[in-house]
């Protein structure tokens, strides 16, 4: 299946290196640069490039780092210079300047591991001699690279990785050989290296099964970055499968599952391990084939999915660390936007992917008028016969079916897998052709099945035709000989009618001459007028009016006619979207004269949810749907529900502006609620900052500390970057491991600056201000602003013109308008103040030259102040321990003095 192209995040966070050059392993230099002073004067400038260019040319530097580089002004050049030449020149290290020394030791260390059980200080030298090639492999020049390699050290390392015991396993032997492939790797000429190894990866990969989390990370991180790496991706899925069998792992990734879910007690070992987890399965989900392929994303995370990660997830969201946060909410992310994708295939908000049922249904739905139906029903159909009894055996044949499945969906045109394939020789495309052409020569026989049909299917509807025809010819004949019977009639009774005008005509006649002709007769006591109150002349007309009882035989007839036609349902709208129309107005429960109320009236009574007034922008009528519906507004009495529901509201004037102001109103103040807290973050955590006299005094004594490590009492730095001060936590002494430099930091201010130590009481709003990311934020601002510009635009349009005495939404709009503007322009002038005292605390900090988001800034002061809290209690810790060490070993000498009270004058008396 064709992968489908998609525009993609940026990874820069996920691994251990970022920007667009070649992946490059980052590793904590223990070992700065030590600037010597200038053992010369400074040549000119022409000569002074010309060496410098031969120096940087050696360490193999990055386009982008040798323009930064070469951008230093001749005396730091010179004095680099210096310092690299005299570091090569140094007699004391001849012997360690060549890697076959190295390969010679470890490949003794390796041979010897077995047969000798070395003390501490052995380990530890060997660890040393290790850790020194680490460092050789980053800072050396170029050829010791190309003579470590030529020398087949790479085959060195890794030998030592596959034959290590136990114990070497789990000490700092292990992570400083990792380390040394690491360093080797930031080489160009290394990384081809170690990639162009067929076991390499796989050798790497089986340093995860260790205690040691300073070792798992070290590997995740070389993991991770691989996958980036052209070709490296599979090279890395092929290492995991390669890790399932060397650790008997029930599936891949078992491990790297039980290790994310798995607590160590120790807080800071524990979040790096699973930061480079989350970090290294992010890269595996968005790399290589994930990069563009849904269908792969999709596959490879379901994995994860019935690992179990995600609760494991959720429960990680309690370390409440920003970096591990950051990795979770890119893994999150990314999944509702290819659930959105996926769902969006079948035209819905979401797919339920653990419910069988509905997922079933959406196929069904998908192919049911298709050719490919009755495929499905075939699969179906067979899945019944499959083996189905519980620990029957038959697990193994739902699994191959399963693999048939991925392999369809996953293998691309030229038949490649991006996933290693789970079965050989099993090529899509050709099966698919064979099937194709089998297919051809079947549709030829149906295609002239289909014409034998169709003629006779054509002949038959001729035959009927004229049936038809006969027959209404025969009705034809049958109604006019109805309606010449009619007309006979109304001419009988037209002469009736004429008749008894004439019989009434002539009794008037006759009453008037009696009446003039007869005086004194009895004609002359009656009084007809009398009679006409008594009698029912309504009645009677009815009785005796041959007119009128032809009228109301004829109402009778039509009536009869009206009632026995059958009334069609008129429709005009897209069927998938008339019924999601019904769908909705069903939810909302209200007639459309009662949302047409309530739309006029700016739903006063609150019959509109926020919900529902979501869904109803998404039924708002098109042009197309109300130039249909207008040509069919004198059947309206016909239309379809949904039908008449969009003809109904395209009669508001600017309907699709007016609910649009409506949701906008409802939602600002959630909108509004949302964004002031993260700008009053920002504004406060930036205030403290800068005004935290603690905190500059303590950076005061961390600058003399490094000062004082670098260069003795007088160092020449006059201030350090913020993002150094999460490594003094990295930083461990060479006499106690246990105690980091930070341990250190804190007992100097216990010491001698108690006060310091209540810093964190001035920062209290860096944890908040860590969360928000400024870029968001200022959309989401800017949306808001729109927002309320499009509903100013549309209150003067309606002010313009003449409304239903029901509508109100200028009286509305108006007060929001008044009330939201003034609540918007404060949310704006607090967001151009938090963005002022933002820039002021970067200056502040000597980082007015970066481009550091609040988010990275505040993370590395918030980082800090938990590793510092941590420290703390690490030393409370120690120093409880300490004492109850003593006072044991004081209880001790009180026992013994008192069960020997004498032991101690053994040597005199009696």
């Amino acid at each position: 299946m064709a992968p489908r192209k998609r525009s993609r995040h940026g990874l820069g966070f996920l691994c251990c290196f970022g920007g667009s050059d070649l992946p490059e392993i980052n590793l904590r230099d223990t070992h700065p640069l030590q600037y010597m002073e200038f053992s010369g004067p400074i040549p000119n400038p022409e000569e002074l490039n010309v060496r410098f260019a031969e120096l940087v040319d050696e360490l193999d530097l990055t386009d982008k780092n040798r323009e930064a580089v070469f951008a230093l002004p001749p005396e730091k050049k010179w004095q680099i210079y210096c310092s690299k030449k005299k570091e090569q020149e140094d007699p004391n290290k001849l012997a360690t300047s060549w890697p076959d020394y190295y390969i010679d030791r470890i490949n003794s260390m390796a041979a010897m591991q077995s047969l000798y059980a070395f003390d501490e200080e052995e380990t530890e030298m060997r660890n040393q001699v290790v850790e020194d090639l680490k460092t050789a492999l980053r800072t050396q020049p170029m050829r010791f690279v190309t003579r470590f390699i030529e020398l087949e050290g790479l085959t060195c390392l890794l030998n030592f990785l596959r034959s290590m015991d136990h114990a070497t396993c789990e000490s700092r032997i292990h992570t400083s050989l990792i380390g040394c492939i690491k360093a080797l790797m930031n080489n160009s000429q290394g990384r081809a290296h170690v990639l162009a190894q067929p076991e390499a990866i796989s050798t790497i990969a089986q340093s995860l099964r260790t205690e040691n989390s300073k070792t798992k990370v070290a590997v995740l991180e070389i993991l991770g970055a691989v996958c980036l790496v052209p070709g490296g991706h599979k090279k890395v899925l092929q290492a995991m499968l390669h890790y399932q069998v060397y650790a008997a792992e029930r599936t891949r990734f078992q491990t790297l599952l039980n290790e994310l879910d798995r607590s160590l007690g120790r807080y800071r070992d524990e979040v790096n391990l699973k930061t480079a987890i989350m970090s290294f399965i992010n890269a595996v989900l968005n790399a290589g084939a994930g990069e563009d392929n849904l269908e792969f994303r999709l596959h490879l995370r379901y994995e994860f999915l019935m690992l179990g990660i995600q609760p494991v997830i959720d429960k990680l969201r309690q370390h409440e660390n920003a970096i591990l946060d950051k990795h979770l909410d890119f893994f999150e992310m990314v999944r509702n936007e290819d659930d959105l994708e996926l769902a969006r295939r079948f035209d819905m908000v979401h797919i339920d992917t653990k419910s069988a049922s509905q997922m079933f249904e959406l196929i069904h739905k998908k192919l049911k008028h298709t050719e490919a139906y009755p495929c499905l029903l075939s699969v179906l159909h067979h899945c019944l016969q499959m083996p189905y009894k519980r620990n029957g055996g038959y697990f193994q044949q739902w699994q191959l079916l399963d693999r048939i499945l991925q392999q369809i969906v996953l293998q691309d045109e030229r038949g490649v897998d991006p996933d290693l394939a789970p079965l050989e020789n099993f090529n899509v495309k050709n099966i698919v052709n064979m099937l194709i052409n089998e297919n051809e020569v079947k549709q030829w026989r149906d295609q002239a099945e289909k014409f034998r049909k169709e003629h006779a299917e054509l002949v038959s509807r001729l035959e009927r035709k004229e049936r038809e025809c006969e027959t209404k010819t025969l009705e034809k004949e049958e109604m006019m000989r109805t309606l010449n019977k009619m007309k006979d009639k109304l001419a009988r009774e037209s002469q009736e009618l004429r008749q008894a005008r004439g019989q009434v005509a002539e009794l008037v006649a006759q009453l008037s001459e009696i009446s003039e002709r007869v005086p004194g007769t009895v004609w002359n006591e009656i009084d007809d007028t009398q009679v006409f109150r008594i009698l029912d002349l309504e009645d009677f007309e009815k009785m005796f009016s041959a007119y009128q009882r032809h009228q109301k035989e004829l109402g009778s007839t039509e009536d009869i006619y009206l009632a026995s036609r059958k009334v069609k349902e008129l429709s005009v709208i897209d069927g998938r979207r008339a019924q999601n129309c019904i769908i909705l107005l069903s939810k909302l429960k209200l007639s459309n004269e009662e949302i047409r109320q309530a739309v006029l009236k700016m739903d006063e009574q609150e019959d509109l949810a926020k919900d529902m007034l979501e869904q109803l922008l998404k039924f708002v009528p098109e042009k197309s749907d109300i130039d249909l519906l207008e040509e069919h507004k004198h059947e309206i009495e016909r239309m379809a529900r949904a039908d008449r529901f969009l003809y109904e509201m395209s009669r508001i004037d600017h309907y699709q502006q007016r609910l649009q102001a409506l949701f906008f109103k409802k939602k600002f103040q959630e909108r509004l609620a949302e964004a002031k807290p993260k700008v009053e973050a920002i504004l406060l955590a930036s205030r403290e900052l800068i005004r935290s006299k603690r905190l500059a005094r303590m950076l005061e004594v961390i600058l003399a500390i490094g000062n004082f490590m670098n260069k003795g009492q007088r160092g020449g730095a006059y201030g350090f970057r913020v993002a150094s001060l999460n490594k003094i936590a990295d930083t461990k002494s060479s006499i106690d491991r246990n105690i980091s430099l930070l341990h250190y930091l804190i007992m100097i201010l216990e010491k001698h600056f108690p006060d310091i130590l209540n810093m964190p009481s001035e920062l209290q709003h860096l944890p908040e201000a860590a969360k928000v990311n400024l870029a968001e934020l200022e959309k989401e601002v800017g949306n808001l602003r729109r927002g309320l510009r499009a509903v100013e635009v549309e209150l003067e349009y309606q002010k313009r013109q003449v409304r239903e005495p029901n509508d109100k939404f200028v009286p509305v709009m108006s007060d929001f308008i008044t009330v939201s503007s003034f609540s918007f322009s404060e949310l704006e002038d607090q967001l151009n103040e938090a963005r002022a005292k933002f820039s002021k605390a970067l200056t502040h900090f000597g980082e007015h030259d970066s481009k550091m988001q609040p988010d990275e800034f505040f993370g590395i002061f918030d980082t800090f102040l938990q590793a510092f809290s941590e420290a703390r209690q690490d030393l409370e810790t120690m120093r409880r321990r300490k004492e109850e060490e003593e006072r044991r070993a004081r209880m001790e000498a009180m026992v013994r003095g008192r069960r020997h009270p004498g032991k101690e004058h053994s040597g005199g008396g009696w």
